[in-house]
């Protein structure tokens, strides 16, 4: 079935741009493409594992070419692309803390790709992980720190300026939540 996978991406994006032009909401559309494209891709394969861990890469790419093709807000898209791909996958506890991070580092790389604003992408996240956090029985300040190192390893592999506007946007409070972010690097001063 390794056809399946551009088709998700391209189902992900014409799906993203069709709901944003119909809706207006890009939070909405996004969490509710992300979520049914997933939930029939994990029916499909039957397993989440290896084969979630594709479609959420292919779904997040899909989701910021589709939100970038219209113009609309990356943030409010990366919002919408964590709480989906968790409706989707249905995960809770320690699994969706690896599904946040994972689905933050992929929103961000495919952020990187179309020049989008990393920094504002990266809050969406952050927000997004806050929002789902008490459907996934964890806490808000768990969800949103595995959301912020996500983001902020995935930027730092894109690049020090990316790593550095990650970490800017997410120092201190976001949604009434501290972000605790590790330090994976030290940059110099």
């Amino acid at each position: 079935m390794g056809e399946q996978e551009p088709n998700i991406f391209e189902s992900v994006k014409n799906g993203v741009v069709t709901a944003i032009k119909g809706t207006g909401d890009v939070a909405k559309a996004v969490v509710d493409t992300v979520a049914s494209t997933l939930t029939t891709a994990i029916k499909d394969t039957g397993q989440v594992g290896v084969a979630g861990t594709e479609a959420i890469t292919h779904v997040a790419s899909g989701v910021i070419q589709g939100a970038t093709e219209v113009g609309s807000d990356l943030g409010a898209a990366a919002k919408g692309t964590i709480i989906g791909v968790l409706r989707g996958t249905k995960e809770t506890g320690a699994q969706a803390m690896k599904t946040i991070s994972q689905t933050s580092g992929s929103v961000i790389k495919s952020t990187a790709e179309v020049s989008g604003d990393l920094g504002t992408a990266a809050k969406g996240l952050v927000e997004g992980a806050i929002h789902a956090a008490k459907d996934l029985g964890v806490s808000a300040e768990e969800a949103a720190s595995a959301a912020a190192n996500g983001a902020l390893d995935a930027a730092g592999k894109v690049g020090s300026t990316a790593g550095e506007k990650v970490r800017n946007a997410l120092t201190g409070t976001i949604s009434g939540v501290k972000v605790v972010l590790k330090e994976p690097f030290k940059s110099a001063e």
